[in-house]
Parts: structure tokens; C-alpha cells; sequence
């Protein structure tokens, strides 16, 4: 009857560590992977997004507000850049730079100080590179490179927080690159799409906002763009 009884324990406890095994393997060295790779097949089915970027690497300020339509073929982008260095050699004065274009196809229209566009010369379709980088699940260099992430990243499980009103989680990456050899990374992926709310590189000095995630997005259009877009009824 003692042999059965131990026999039944042992038989127990070897069901109960494989458990805690397995439960041990998945919250730590894959889930990682495995959420990341829900955000990968999360963002093949985004078609419109907002993209705001802060980075103040040495002594440069740069902020850039992307606005992304697949469904209408359309990138906006307005782009300031602070350069306030003053040491030579390495520079001599402080600079201020803006600007504001917007893509339509394979058009391009440049924003003027009296508020008007000028433009629709022919350049490279961004529409098409954005969009069908989300829609293969590669990367962009807009979207936070998940694929990369996933393939050469140590991923670390962080704490939940909120970003412009949306519950997410932290997560910690680390990449070989950058000026110091390693690259820490930050996302916060929503808790329930998993798409990615934030992202921070330490090195860049870098934090970028996602919103509006198949959205509608409002735009000021040049007025043959909006003649175009009226007369195919795609507007």
C-alpha cells in the first residue's frame, strides 16, 4: 500500500513540474517572442495610423508627425529640427528647420509660408512602401521594427501602463547596435490589439506615440488632390 501511495506522489510530482516547467519556459524566455508576434499579424491589418516622434540625439532636437491613409494613398509628414550646438569644429551656429509635405500616390506637395501647396512633382510611391511593409509584416523605419525585434531582440516582460488612454504593456528589448554596442529598446503593446502605443530608443534619446489605428484621418489636401479624389470617388 506505501509503495502505491509514493508511487502516486512521485507520479504527481512529476506532473506538477513539468507544469511549472512549461509555464516557466513560456513567461520567460518565449513570451516575449510570442506577443511580438501577435503584433506582427496585429499590424498587417492596419490601414491608417499616426506616428509622433521626439529625439534629441547630442545636441539636435527633432520632432516629426506622420500621418499614414493606405486606403486613400496618402502620407503626410511635418518634420522640426533644433541644431544648438555651438563648439567648434564641430559646428559654428544654431540652426532651425521645419517643413511640411504631404505624398498623394506617387506626387509631392510642399507646404508654403502663406499656408498654400506647391508641388505635385513625381517622387517615389511612400504610400506604397509604408503600407505594403505593414501588410508583409516587415519593416518600415516608422513602425518600430518588430520583425527585427523578434529574430535578434532579448525581450523582457515589463510592468502594464497607460498611453494616450490605452492600457498596455511594457516590454524591454535589447539589440545589438547603436554607439555603445547594445540597443535598449522600450514598447508598449496594447493589451488588447497588440498593436504598439510607444516606443523608446536610449540611445537616440528617441520616444514615439502611435494613435489612430484604422481611423479616418482628416487632411488638408492640395486643391487638385481634392479634385482627383472627388471626381474617383474615393474622398
Amino acid at each position: 500500500m506505501n509503495g502505491r501511495y509514493w508511487l502516486w506522489v512521485g507520479a504527481r510530482l512529476v506532473v506538477a513540474v513539468a507544469i511549472v516547467a512549461w509555464a516557466a519556459s513560456y513567461l520567460t524566455t518565449g513570451s516575449g517572442e510570442k506577443e511580438l508576434q501577435k503584433t506582427l499579424e496585429a499590424m498587417k491589418q492596419v490601414r491608417s495610423f499616426r506616428a509622433a516622434i521626439s529625439s534629441t540625439p547630442y545636441s539636435q532636437r527633432n520632432d516629426l508627425l506622420w500621418e499614414v491613409d493606405c486606403n486613400h494613398d496618402i502620407v503626410h509628414r511635418q518634420e522640426h529640427y533644433v541644431n544648438t550646438c555651438t563648439d567648434p569644429p564641430d559646428c559654428t551656429k544654431q540652426s532651425d528647420f521645419s517643413r511640411e509635405e504631404l505624398d498623394w500616390a506617387v506626387y509631392r506637395y510642399d507646404r508654403q509660408g502663406d499656408g498654400s501647396w506647391k508641388g505635385g512633382h513625381v517622387t517615389t510611391n511612400q504610400t506604397r512602401y509604408l503600407c505594403g511593409h505593414l501588410a508583409e509584416g516587415t519593416d518600415s523605419n516608422l513602425m518600430p521594427p518588430i520583425a527585427t525585434m523578434i529574430k535578434r531582440g532579448i525581450i523582457q516582460k515589463g510592468d502594464k501602463k497607460t498611453v494616450n488612454g490605452v492600457k498596455c504593456r511594457e516590454w524591454l528589448v535589447t539589440l545589438k547596435g547603436g554607439p555603445g554596442g547594445l540597443e535598449h529598446d522600450t514598447l508598449c503593446l496594447g493589451l488588447e490589439d497588440y498593436l504598439p502605443y510607444e516606443m523608446t530608443v536610449d540611445w537616440e534619446h528617441s520616444r514615439a506615440l502611435y494613435s489612430g489605428y484604422n481611423a479616418a484621418i482628416e487632411f488638408d489636401l492640395p486643391a487638385d488632390v481634392v479634385r482627383a479624389t472627388s471626381a474617383s470617388g474615393s474622398n
